[in-house]
């Protein structure tokens, strides 16, 4: 692990540290927040490529999609 310095407001530490109260550290919390925020980045960044990926093809999909129902629905 690697040891850094960030900046945080007063009021905002004193909340972390309420938080906290003895049963943990700060650098614990701290780590588990910055997990949380890396895994919504990326999967909000997965989910922006899909789309990406839906909007290039969507109008394509849908014919398909369409005449594979009109196909089922044939007697």
């Amino acid at each position: 692990m690697k040891t850094i310095a960030i900046t945080i407001e007063e009021s905002m530490l004193r909340s972390l540290d309420r938080l906290v109260g003895s049963n943990s550290n700060r650098s614990r919390v701290v780590r588990a927040a910055i997990a949380d925020y890396l895994a919504r980045e990326e999967k909000r960044r997965r989910e922006s490529e899909e789309r990406k990926i839906w909007d290039k093809h969507h109008a394509r999909l849908d014919r398909q999609a369409r005449a594979l129902m009109t196909e089922q629905a044939e007697p």
